[in-house]
């Protein structure tokens, strides 16, 4: 009896012993546990949208470096390309190609520098270059198109008496129409320059360049042209679109401006900024105009919320 009793208390104590070591070895294990599950993590915020920032007549695109710089240093991607033959500066011959550059061919060359990019980008454009991103826009290019001061589409004439006296004085020498159209001081201070302090004027014409005829006569004399090159299609433009117009802007007043918005006006916002030119992205006060394209962007775009804009 006394050793089975002993037996028994031997099995009990071995049982026990060897519970205590299962429990121990549970609790040593829950770290490794633990370290297999996945961890929680707040989802990733996406990335910003590549801008393409498309220059207008008698510039290049350094006319956007105020623009690109801002928008880069928000972490934005800006391309920035370089309408064919608006690399040269004015005191050397004009490219012969220019007197046949049209409209199509600008539109041709951005939609090929859109092709290299992995992503829908929006598109900025300024005087003709707003032209031109409405079209890419009506080719579903555009994940948004943002207007600045921008040349009219077919159907929508551009006929204003500043904008007649800034013609007449960008021409050179009326006798050599078969040359590309060359601004000059006078001219380009009137219709773009001149809310820039006086000391820089000078320095900013010296950046100018040569325009094609063909192209400024297509949007200037869209009734002309049996081409019909700077036709959109309104119902085609599906993308958010922000019109902007510049308030002193003799070249394309606001007038003229609003029947652009009113073009797309189910899909546009109309901005006025009424203490600035035709040159609203590289005169002084830049960054308003720019602050509240970003606003816009990150709403329109849907990325995260922005603070409210001024603007309706």
């Amino acid at each position: 009896m006394l050793r089975i009793i002993t037996d028994y208390r031997d099995k009990a104590g071995r049982s026990v012993f060897f519970l205590i070591v299962l429990v121990m070895v549970g609790i040593l294990s829950l770290p490794d546990v633990a370290a297999r599950q996945k961890p929680t993590t707040a989802p990733a915020t996406p990335r910003l949208p590549t801008l393409v920032m498309i220059h207008g007549m008698f510039v290049g695109p350094w006319c956007w470096d105020n623009y690109r710089d801002y928008f880069e240093r928000r972490g934005y991607r800006v391309i920035t390309p370089t309408l064919w033959g608006h690399d040269t500066p004015l005191h050397a011959p004009p490219p012969p190609e220019l007197m046949q550059t049209g409209i199509g061919d600008y539109v041709a060359e951005v939609e090929k520098e859109l092709g290299a990019i992995n992503e829908k980008p929006i598109i900025i454009g300024h005087s003709m270059g707003g032209l031109i991103a409405q079209l890419l826009a009506a080719k579903g290019l555009a994940r948004a198109a943002i207007l600045i001061a921008p040349a009219v589409p077919r159907g929508i004439s551009p006929i204003s008496w500043t904008g007649i006296k800034s013609a007449w004085m960008n021409r050179q020498r009326l006798g050599h129409w078969g040359e590309p159209l060359r601004p000059t001081f006078a001219g380009a201070v009137y219709s773009s320059l001149h809310l820039l302090p006086l000391e820089d004027r000078e320095k900013v014409f010296a950046r100018f360049t040569y325009e094609s005829p063909r192209a400024a006569g297509q949007i200037s004399f869209w009734f002309f042209d049996p081409k019909k090159s700077t036709a959109v299609d309104a119902a085609r433009v599906t993308c958010p679109v922000l019109t902007i117009a510049g308030g002193q802007d003799r070249l394309v007043p606001p007038a003229i401006v609003r029947k652009i918005h009113a073009k797309y006006q189910t899909v546009s916002t109309y901005w006025e900024f009424p203490r600035h030119s035709h040159f609203l992205i590289a005169e002084p006060g830049w960054e308003e105009p720019a602050r509240e394209i970003e606003v816009w962007i990150r709403d329109k775009a849907g990325y995260f919320p922005a603070a409210a804009s001024q603007k309706n």
